[in-house]
């Protein structure tokens, strides 16, 4: 009993650090990270190791037709390689697989790749293979191939509907475009069909990326011509003037023979045909003489400064009035616009019929009219009268041009140009354009042309 007391005053005087010396390394051990064992070299080495190793690696390699080449022998361990083989990528193949062999301390790789012809015999059999591949899909290509020629077929069919599209588009333009793009929808779609049957689909990939990198270098390369392109589409569903209207394009005026599919043709007014591009013509300002068969013409008459310029506007409107052509709604006027230097200026206006008068004809006649109403009635048509100053040195200059013993006031009467008594003879104002004539005759015989005209008269012109 005393033994056991006397025990165990001693374990518990004794520190806990000297009785569980043992657990607390193995905790600091277990806490420390765990490193990676570095493989020893042995002092030592077995009888026979090398030949052991060279033995191995030799039979690796006579295993893979690549390293058949291939010379090894092992000293202390160590591994060299030499000879040569068929690709580059094998003498990195060749050292991992021989460092991987048990007791290898490390390898000397003097390994090179062959480059001679006779050495490629595995690329030509591979190539050979491919070949033999080819053939054997030989049957699968012409039954791919078939297929997209069957779907390419149903799609011009149903290109080739003309009179439905016809129907559905506004416009023969339109209605080629519709077939266009049913044609090559059904041609790339069959394309598609015909590349996953032979297992090609990744080939496809790389020519749509292909085709979309072309695209865009050639959507930027042809940008005027897709420009005009675009432009022909629009004027022809905008329908902006018909078939020998006579219109003036910026500075561009004639009458219209046709619309392309690529320019505007005209007829100027001296008979000389006009091709503008349609994309020009589509942002550009159009006048269209020929959409509102009134038409005002006007010009301008100056009277004496000194004569009552109220008075000549009211003479010179009564008078274009009373021309028959001229319409009475709406009515002719008259308009102060200036004062000149050596009279005051007058702008007569009048409104024309241009189905039963010409333009061109009317104005001719109503200026003459006006004028010689304003000189019956004593209104003064002046030219410009200009003011010269001499410098002493030409003051003694001779008028050569002055007849000995005749005042000036004289030589200009001299110069005055008698009027006819007669009345003019009445002239027909009526619309006789010889250009409205060549454009309907050039129209009749260019219905065969390749280039059709895209102005429908049954849509609403803009």
């Amino acid at each position: 009993m005393r033994a056991l007391l006397a025990s165990l005053v001693l374990l518990a005087s004794t520190p806990a650090g000297a009785i569980l010396p043992e657990l607390s390394q193995e905790g600091s051990e277990a806490a420390a990270p765990v490193e990676a064992p570095v493989q020893q070299i042995d002092d030592t080495i077995d009888e026979g190791a090398d030949d052991r190793i060279a033995e191995r690696i030799r039979g690796i390699f006579a295993e893979l037709p690549a390293f058949s080449e291939v010379e090894v022998s092992v000293s202390q361990g160590v591994v060299s390689l030499g000879g040569t083989v068929p690709r580059q990528e094998d003498i990195a193949r060749a050292e991992a697989i021989a460092g991987r062999v048990s007791g290898v301390v490390t390898v000397e790789n003097d390994l090179q790749r062959d480059l001679s012809i006779s050495s490629q015999g595995e690329g030509l059999s591979s190539l050979a293979d491919r070949w033999s591949g080819f053939v054997a899909m030989l049957p699968l290509i012409a039954l791919a191939l078939a297929v997209w020629g069957v779907i390419a077929l149903v799609g011009y069919i149903i290109a080739g509907l003309g009179v439905l599209w016809h129907k559905l588009a506004p416009n023969s333009f339109l209605a080629e475009l519709i077939a266009s793009a049913i044609r090559f929808v059904f041609i790339v779609g069959g394309l598609v069909v015909a590349l996953d049957m032979v297992g090609a689909g990744a080939l496809l990939g790389a020519v749509l990326g292909g085709a979309g990198v072309i695209g865009l270098a050639l959507g930027f390369a042809l940008r005027d011509t897709i420009e005009n392109y675009v432009a022909s589409l629009m004027l022809s569903l905008r329908q902006p003037f018909r078939a020998n209207d006579w219109v003036q394009i910026d500075q561009l005026e004639g009458r219209v023979i046709r619309l392309t599919s690529r320019a505007t043709i005209l007829m100027t007014l001296d008979g000389n045909h006009l091709r503008i591009p349609n994309s020009q013509v589509f942002k550009a300002v159009i006048t269209n003489f020929t959409r509102n068969p009134n038409r005002r013409f006007e010009f301008d008459l100056g009277v004496d400064a000194d004569d009552d310029a109220r008075a000549a506007r009211q003479l010179g409107r009564d008078t274009l009035a009373a021309l028959d052509f001229v319409l009475d709604d709406p009515p002719a006027e008259a308009r102060i616009i200036e004062v000149g230097d050596s009279n005051v200026v007058i702008r007569f206006l009048g409104w024309i019929d241009q189905t039963k008068t010409d333009w061109w004809k009317a104005q001719s006649q109503a200026i003459p009219a006006v004028k010689d109403a304003l000189e019956d009635a004593g209104f003064g048509l002046p030219e410009p009268i200009y003011r010269l100053r001499f410098d002493p040195r030409s003051a003694t200059l001779p008028f050569e041009n002055r007849a000995e013993g005749t005042s000036e006031k004289e030589q200009q009467a001299a110069k005055k140009v008698r009027k006819v008594s007669a009345a003019p003879p009445e002239e027909d104002v009526r619309p006789v354009d010889e250009i409205v004539e060549m454009v309907e005759q050039e129209r009749r015989q260019a219905g065969g042309e390749q280039d059709k005209d895209l102005l429908d008269r049954s849509r609403p012109v803009e």
